[in-house]
């Protein structure tokens, strides 16, 4: 299956929810690019993939038996688990002014 398609895109969402004792996604329209799907695990892991369109991306996380929410919900942004890999490449940056 080619990067994206429909079909490899639900494997993904499945593998993740699968391997994190559930997952609840957050669609977010990022333009030209498509969607992106933040995919956020019961034990607050994390991870993101990114579909052509939010109809797509709904539909792919339907398949995959995931939760889609509305928005990003307080409860769910509370769940989430930075890896410590990701808060040492954020220090790193320098903001521009």
């Amino acid at each position: 299956m080619a990067q994206g398609s429909d079909t490899t895109l639900t494997a993904g969402i499945k593998s993740f929810a699968a391997g994190h004792g559930g997952a609840k996604a957050v669609i977010e329209y990022v333009g030209k690019r498509g969607a992106r799907i933040v995919l956020v695990g019961q034990d607050g892991e994390w991870s993101d993939q990114f579909a052509d369109g939010t109809d797509i991306a709904r539909q792919a996380c339907e398949n995959a038996g995931v939760e889609v929410e509305n928005e990003w919900e307080r409860e769910l942004l509370e769940q989430m688990r930075p890896s410590n890999d990701l808060w040492r490449s954020m220090s790193r940056r320098s903001m521009a002014r």
